[in-house]
């Protein structure tokens, strides 16, 4: 069964009006909305395939991870004045106060994942330049139509310098925790 891209709608606003629009409850809840490059973006609804993949490395990266990061799923990651995504997962640098006092920005981010099924042209574009042109070093895309594991290093300029497709079999070892070695069928389950 082929997956259909959702289409994206546009609203031009900036971080700012942004939050003070969340905080005046103006969306309708259980709303499914990211702040890209000035631009409110609806995101499509997630399916059982992308949750169950999200709680998998959820448990995954818990076991492996230890004090090294703090675990982070579907929260806001505020990039620049105009940007404020909602990953699928995050690595983020330990913090005494688990980032209760501001959301994490792009230098506390250690691995950014998404996952990706409707949204796989999406991720591979603009979040990928996103992520890129904020120096996120390494941003990881969960391709479950695919069925293997893009990873992205090396960000330069709206790109990364270096990406590498990995599948079941193969291990990756996290850039900013090389100590950390990931089994991409822990990742990826079976087809």
């Amino acid at each position: 069964m082929a997956s259909v891209s959702a289409p994206v709608r546009k609203h031009l606003t900036d971080i700012h009006e942004w939050q003070r629009l969340g905080e005046a409850n103006i969306f309708p809840p259980n709303s499914r909305l990211e702040l890209i490059e000035g631009e409110i973006l609806e995101m499509a609804p997630i399916g059982c395939k992308h949750a169950g993949h999200l709680m998998r490395i959820m448990h995954y990266f818990a076991q492996i991870v230890g004090e090294n990061a703090l675990l982070n799923a579907q929260n806001p990651l505020q990039l620049g004045d105009l940007s404020e995504p909602e990953p699928d997962f995050m690595l983020l640098r330990p913090r005494a106060d688990f980032y209760s006092s501001q959301h994490p920005v792009a230098t506390d981010v250690l691995l950014l994942i998404e996952i990706a099924d409707s949204s796989l042209a999406f991720d591979q574009t603009q979040k990928l330049r996103l992520y890129a042109m904020h120096h996120i070093a390494e941003y990881w895309i969960i391709n479950l139509n695919d069925h293997c594991l893009e990873v992205y290093r090396e960000p330069s300029g709206e790109n990364y310098a270096q990406k590498t497709s990995l599948r079941i079999g193969q291990h990756a070892s996290v850039l900013l925790l090389p100590e950390i070695s990931v089994n991409i069928a822990q990742l990826l389950g079976t087809p």
